[in-house]
């Protein structure tokens, strides 16, 4: 196999994720920006720094890699997120409890796909002197904190969405 052969998959693979990091960055900040409780919201603020730092980790690897940033896909990352604002959601004007609870199922599945990522990377560092393995092991443990803090928050929002009490204070967020 050439040396084109094999780098056009890990080519692929990093631009993927870094086309859903920039959509998932963007939501993030919408999402904190949105949040009407101040301890979610300082919650949502510190995820969303993070996503981005998580972005800009994946851009300093893919240069250590040799990987050309395809940037119109960043571009169609934040496209996509702003399309997704258009999703039918039960209301015309204003912003629907459901929107909050499809934002976070979006945001799980990313979170879920960047822990992915990170392990797959960690799985080829003991062979490829260009990664870093404790750092890829610390970037999967915050995927990690990441999604269990997104888990808890979906949780209490399908019950205050689902249940039919919009808007009901739900239990304060679990701290991280």
């Amino acid at each position: 196999m050439s040396r084109q052969q094999i780098a056009e998959p890990l080519n692929i693979y990093l631009n993927d994720h870094l086309t859903g990091a920039f959509g998932g960055a963007a939501l993030a900040r919408r999402m904190a920006g949105s949040q009407a409780d101040p301890w979610r919201a300082a919650d949502m603020g510190r995820l969303a720094r993070e996503i981005a730092e998580d972005r800009d980790e994946l851009v300093r690897i893919m240069g250590r890699l040799g990987v050309p940033v395809r940037h119109y896909r960043t571009w169609l990352g934040v496209a996509g997120e702003r399309i997704g604002r258009l999703k039918p959601n039960g209301t015309l004007i204003r912003r629907s409890p459901l929107s909050d609870l499809v934002e976070l199922e979006a945001m799980r599945t990313g979170v879920e796909g960047k822990a992915a990522l990170w392990r797959a990377l960690r799985s080829v560092a003991e062979d490829d002197p260009r990664l870093d393995a404790a750092a890829l092991d610390r970037l999967a443990d915050r995927a990690r904190a990441q999604a269990d803090l997104l888990n808890g928050w979906h949780r209490e929002t399908s019950a205050e969405v689902l249940a039919g009490h919009p808007g009901r204070p739900a239990a304060r967020s679990v701290r991280r």
